[in-house]
């Protein structure tokens, strides 16, 4: 964003979320000035909140939470320290969960918690920036015509989006979409576009397996025929690796699952892009 536009600008916001930093740019266009606290490639499971990020927080007018849990480790800690001039907004919650019987069979979740990883599927984005842009007009009246028109442009695009990934998907046979990742972060892609899914860790990164649900996940594997187990772009492959020595399945690829992320997953939509094709071509 230009200096000129950052002067002009008529909200502030902090982004806990590289998706929702998106958003925000995408529908607020030039009257935000967005800071993403979570940088592309960085697990949000990981973040910790700093003083320098405080900072920025507190100096906004909007602060945008994935929500769904994701931020819990700091979350008290922000709500404690943010004025009461700002805002705060956990798009995640505003969506609907998926309850336990649509979240599949994983083993390395037992936990209750929601599944954070709304923005894997494009369903939930587009409703996702219709939050965003309601919460921009609350802030911001005057600018209602243009953010109104930016959010009917990115919820095109996104819609081209979500039609083209479900014609990739429909190039797999239904008993060929068998979806292991490293951890348990494509529920929400899954219902979307019709996976079986499995993963080695839980709904948080720092879910570590136990030997038994390894074991369990390899015999699966070797069960169902699974062709490809797939990497994440922020986590180490070093366990996934040996699951497919010993189960006799291959690499598939590697995913963006928390978010945006260098090369591919730089965009929303080149995530999205990257994510569909490693998938279907792997899996065929």
């Amino acid at each position: 964003m230009s200096a000129a536009a950052s002067v002009q600008a008529e909200i502030k916001v902090a982004s806990f979320s590289t998706v929702l930093s998106e958003i925000a740019q995408k529908i607020g266009g030039t009257n935000v000035v967005v800071t993403s606290l979570i940088k592309p490639g960085q697990d949000p499971h990981e973040y910790q909140l700093t003083p320098g990020d405080l900072t920025v927080a507190t100096g906004s007018d909007l602060v945008l939470l994935s929500g769904k849990g994701m931020e819990a480790t700091y979350l008290e800690n922000l709500q404690d320290t943010l004025p009461k001039r700002v805002q705060v907004l956990a798009v995640g919650d505003r969506l609907p969960g998926l309850s336990e019987s649509s979240r599949g069979t994983n083993a390395a979740s037992k936990q209750t918690t929601e599944d954070p990883h709304w923005w894997n599927s494009v369903a939930e984005v587009e409703k996702a920036a219709a939050i965003v842009g309601d919460a921009f007009v609350r802030l911001d009246a005057d600018h209602t015509a243009a953010y109104q028109k930016n959010a009917q442009a990115y919820l095109s695009e996104l819609k081209e989006l979500d039609l083209w990934a479900k014609r990739r998907v429909a190039e797999l046979p239904r008993n060929q979409r068998k979806l292991v990742t490293s951890h348990d972060a494509f529920q929400y892609f899954a219902k979307e576009y019709g996976f079986q899914i499995d993963s080695i860790e839980g709904l948080t990164t720092d879910e570590e397996p136990s030997v038994s649900h390894v074991s369990a996940l390899i015999a699966e594997i070797k069960k169902q025929g699974v062709k490809a187990i797939f990497l994440e772009n922020s986590l180490n492959p070093k366990v996934s690796v040996e699951i497919t020595r010993e189960s006799g399945a291959k690499i598939g690829g590697t995913l963006y699952a928390d978010g945006l992320g260098p090369g591919d997953g730089e965009s929303y939509a080149g995530m999205v892009r990257h994510n569909v094709n490693t998938i279907v071509d792997a899996l065929k």
